[in-house]
């Protein structure tokens, strides 16, 4: 079963990717005499129509909320991402990119916690409490959160920020998991 809290944070940041990301928005037009703002620094300005499947549109949605990215890396039909941001630090990797690094089937962002040493049983019932978050343990027994979704051509740069917002979402669950486990845990159903 779901954890109601983890319901209500996902459809809480759902319902609010605007306010989330309200800087990756276009600016409303402005009357001919007034001056445009400045832009912010290191944050790319949306370069035509969005394509969920190329990396780059995920990476400007990204920066243009703040977060800074490294040069992406390529290892056969995937393109990794490292994400430096105030709220984490993460990776994202988009799978079955073609030899172009676009046409991406899919993403999945990749943190490592923090905090806490969770059992492998209480990591499992983070696992059966959450609807689109997953944990793992790494080879050092670390703590893992990560966020997965499918890429559509069809896609737009609001299910961009939706992503995104369910990523935010994740990564603020895993944290209230990992501080304590047992809390975390006595309330999901």
């Amino acid at each position: 079963m779901m954890r109601p809290i983890t319901i209500c944070l996902a459809a809480a940041l759902l319902a609010a990717p605007a306010e989330t990301f309200a800087q990756a928005k276009t600016p409303a037009p402005k009357a001919p005499a007034a001056k445009t703002a400045p832009a912010r620094p290191g944050a790319a300005a949306p370069a035509g129509p969005y394509d969920a499947t190329n990396p780059q549109n995920l990476t400007e949605l990204l920066t243009a909320a703040g977060a800074k990215a490294a040069p992406p890396r390529r290892e056969e039909d995937s393109v990794f991402v490292a994400i430096t941001s105030a709220a984490a630090n993460f990776s994202v990797q988009f799978a079955g990119c073609n030899a172009n690094a676009r046409g991406c089937q899919a993403v999945l962002f990749d943190a490592l916690l923090p905090t806490g040493t969770p059992t492998l049983t209480q990591i499992n019932g983070f696992n059966q409490s959450s609807v689109v978050c997953r944990m793992y343990q790494d080879r050092q027994a670390k703590p893992h959160v990560t966020y997965a979704a499918l890429l559509l051509k069809s896609d737009s740069r609001d299910s961009g920020r939706t992503h995104l917002a369910a990523w935010q979402g994740c990564l603020a669950d895993a944290v209230t998991f990992v501080r304590d486990p047992n809390a975390y845990l006595a309330v999901a159903p």
